[in-house]
């Protein structure tokens, strides 16, 4: 078993936090991302769990020990850099075969792994060539080798797709998710890359200034964000968001915003009259309507990418996007109509950021 244990783990630089009382429990065998942006402490949590990074307060154990007070080597884990790490002067074979070397493997059993490795990853034909002669695929390709032939208990990546062109990053991506699969070994990858963490993860960890914001499989933290925070850091064009006071009246439950617009909410939202909160609605739950119903907007910018289009969109002084996986026919400067799906709404406490508890919908906008 290589399960990691994260109980109670702080971090400080001088004055400065940046983990705060972290608890993590990751089970053997699971692919865990941790997502956030820049300075959310994601790496450096990553480091401590390689002992690259010493841990002030907490404990953190692999496979049932404790390792806070021993080296990197002793840990049993492999890292994956962004940067790759290779030696420049060693070809490929001998940049995968060097831990086994140093470990005074026999020669016959580094060629074996190697071969075996080279082969699942498909370097067969590039053992014999140097980090120069490689694009930024096959060299990331032999940073993963150079980790994966160690047999470590835990798989460590640190956004080793960020030096990738977008074509390659979708490509290597499908390849770790189908390499975790057939090796089963315990990993923990680090990206600030939403739609990588999305794509790539059997649960996803958001993580802000320090803290751990809400972990949960990918779709459920993207249907349900516990806070504002998540819902914008989720999901690509964000969300939308409107501020607005709570409004009832005989019963029904309306946001009201400064500029006089009602929004209906969903049913049994936990809302009381005069609470201020967040509308928000995600891009795709925004469809375009024909019978002048639904919130007015005017089209501002259309962004076609083949298989949806994007329109940003002024609603009053407030830029929204819609998302429409058909081809509407307006153009920029437009006057169009668009109906909200009212079981995707959500509502977050505007002093807190909260998600407010929300039942069915059964409303729709007035």
């Amino acid at each position: 078993m290589a399960a990691v244990e994260i109980v109670g783990v702080e971090k400080l630089y001088g004055k400065v936090v940046a983990l705060r009382r972290i608890d993590l429990s990751i089970p053997d065998a699971e692919l865990i991302v941790l997502v956030g942006p820049s300075g959310c402490g994601k790496s450096t949590l990553l480091r401590m769990i390689a002992g690259l990074e010493s841990i002030d307060t907490g404990e953190i154990s692999i496979g049932g020990r404790v390792v806070n007070d021993l080296e990197p080597k002793e840990r049993d884990v492999a890292m994956v850099f962004q940067n790759y790490a290779l030696y420049p002067h060693k070809n490929v074979y001998d940049n995968m075969a060097f831990s086994l070397k140093m470990k005074r493997v026999r020669k016959a059993e580094i060629s074996d792994r190697v071969q075996a490795v080279a082969e699942i990853l498909g370097l067969g034909d590039l053992l014999e060539r140097f980090p120069r002669q490689l694009s930024g695929g096959q060299r990331q390709r032999v940073a993963m080798g150079r980790a994966i032939i160690r047999n470590p208990q835990v798989f460590l990546f640190d956004e080793p797709l960020s030096n990738l062109d977008a074509k390659l990053r979708v490509q290597m991506r499908a390849e770790i998710k189908m390499l975790h699969r057939r090796l089963a070994t315990t990993s923990i990858f680090v990206t600030h890359d939403q739609v990588e963490a999305m794509t790539l993860a059997d649960r996803i960890v958001v993580m802000n200034e320090g803290l751990v914001e809400q972990e949960g499989a990918p779709l459920e933290i993207y249907d349900k964000p516990v806070n504002r925070f998540v819902a914008s850091f989720i999901g690509s064009p964000a969300m939308n968001f409107l501020e607005g006071v709570i409004r009832v009246d005989n019963g029904v439950v309306v946001v009201e915003t400064a500029d006089g617009m009602k929004l209906a909410t969903p049913e049994n939202a936990e809302v009381e009259d005069g609470m201020p909160v967040v509308y928000g609605i995600r891009p795709e739950h925004l469809s375009l309507t024909t019978n002048q119903e639904g919130l007015a907007v005017r089209v501002n910018v259309v962004e076609p990418t083949g298989s949806a289009t994007f329109a940003y969109c002024h609603l009053g002084d407030l830029e929204i996007c819609a998302q429409f996986a058909e081809r509407p026919n307006f153009s920029p400067g437009a006057d169009i109509h668009l109906s909200v799906d009212l079981d995707k709404v959500h509502l977050f406490a505007a002093e807190s950021g909260d998600r407010v508890r929300c039942g069915a919908a059964n409303l729709h906008i007035g």
